[in-house]
């Protein structure tokens, strides 16, 4: 009943959660020394025995497992040494009587207050239980019950170690197996006493746990509207993606485009190195031309001064190569148009060889045809231009 009590007690005072208690976890082992005396007086010889007359040393052992925060439980053993003439219970043997226990602990520390993490510096501990007692005196055994409490210390930064100051009540000295624990109990000599009153002072060693303490961890909880809130980020997050992958999915359609795009630049080679070759043509065109008469392939005077100028410049350039392009106006068949285009080139190739000594194999001349490109007016289609071949490489 006291036991439902204190679990009452601490389910309501218990505002947290704490880790899991495995098998081998929040186990203690502990030594105490201390002194009893029995409660009730007695005589003997007509001589009082009992309260504060009869002392005996003790020497005890604990060892114990906290099954929760508040509520846990321990093997005790109590062993009383024969001190005096006067011993406790008037025993003639060295060792006056031993109690072995079962107790159940209660920190009403815990139980009231609730747990914050760790053990406080100072705990306040009840102990209730029942075991066997025998007295070797008389060679008696019998039930007993024990009741206590514990003012602890826990030392030390891990807080593993407990020093504590234990007044107890051992109630129901042997007489019987079966004798009442709860009232007087009588044997030799008429000595009744109902209880022993005895003051210990102890230690207890807390072994490691599996949460790497030696105490119980709270678990981290979190509560719903802190869950809530990490959802909508979660969501938030997963919306932001959806919209990223569109985003990607748009740009690999764009890269893929231009992709395309450069492919296709890529096939047109010819045009380009065509468009290039326009230009370095352009570029290496020289300004003279000599001008022809309708159905003429001969050069004139005027056409002579165009030939001069060319062949000026190509003794100051000796590296220069010139090729001369003759063209014949629209008018007529292509056959005649042909052959009096290549007939205008050879013919000023002649002039600058023959009249101006330039190296024939400096010189190409080709005939274009007929063309409308390079003027509107006929007349102006019916020349021969300069290109130095050097200017292409």
């Amino acid at each position: 009943m006291c036991a439902a009590a204190m679990l009452t007690v601490s389910a309501s005072a218990q505002k947290t959660t704490i880790t899991s208690n495995k098998a081998g976890d929040n186990w203690y082992i502990g030594a105490n020394v201390g002194i009893g005396t029995p409660i009730s007086t007695f005589k003997v010889n007509n001589e009082d025995w009992g309260r504060l007359k009869g002392f005996a040393p003790k020497l005890g052992v604990r060892v114990g497992k906290n099954l929760t925060t508040v509520f846990g439980l321990a093997l005790d053993a109590d062993l009383y040494i024969e001190s005096t003439e006067k011993s406790m219970m008037k025993q003639k043997t060295f060792v006056d009587a031993i109690n072995v226990d079962i107790l159940g602990t209660f920190n009403l520390s815990n139980a009231f207050a609730g747990y914050k993490g760790e053990p406080r510096a100072f705990e306040v501990i009840g102990l209730i239980g029942g075991g066997y007692s025998r007295t070797f005196g008389e060679k008696s055994t019998g039930l007993n019950a024990k009741a206590g409490l514990d003012f602890a210390f826990n030392l030390g930064a891990a807080k593993n170690v407990q020093l504590y100051i234990e007044p107890a009540l051992v109630f129901g000295q042997p007489k019987s197996v079966w004798a009442n624990p709860f009232r007087k109990v009588a044997f030799g000599n008429e000595k009744k006493f109902n209880a022993l009153a005895q003051v210990s002072v102890g230690l207890n060693y807390k072994f490691g746990n599996s949460n790497g303490s030696s105490n119980f961890k709270i678990e981290q909880l979190r509560d719903q509207a802190e869950i809530d809130g990490l959802n909508a980020k979660i969501n938030e997050l997963r919306a932001d993606n959806k919209a990223k992958d569109g985003k990607i999915a748009a740009d690999g359609r764009t890269i893929a485009d231009l992709k395309a795009q450069l492919a296709a630049c890529q096939a047109r080679p010819a045009q380009t190195i065509i468009e290039e070759r326009i230009i370095k043509e352009v570029n290496s065109t020289l300004q003279p031309i000599v001008i022809f008469g309708q159905g003429k392939t001969t050069v004139d005077a005027a056409g002579m001064a165009s030939c001069e100028m060319v062949a000026k410049y190509m003794k100051n350039h000796p590296e220069s190569k010139v090729k001369i392009l003759g063209y014949a106006s629209p008018e007529g068949s292509k056959e005649v148009n042909d052959r009096i285009a290549k007939q205008r080139a050879e013919s000023v190739k002649n002039v600058l060889v023959k009249k101006y000594k330039i190296a024939a194999d400096r010189l190409e001349a080709e005939g274009q045809g007929a063309t409308d490109k390079l003027s509107s007016e006929n007349d102006f289609n019916r020349v021969a231009k300069f290109i130095d071949l050097s200017l292409l490489k």
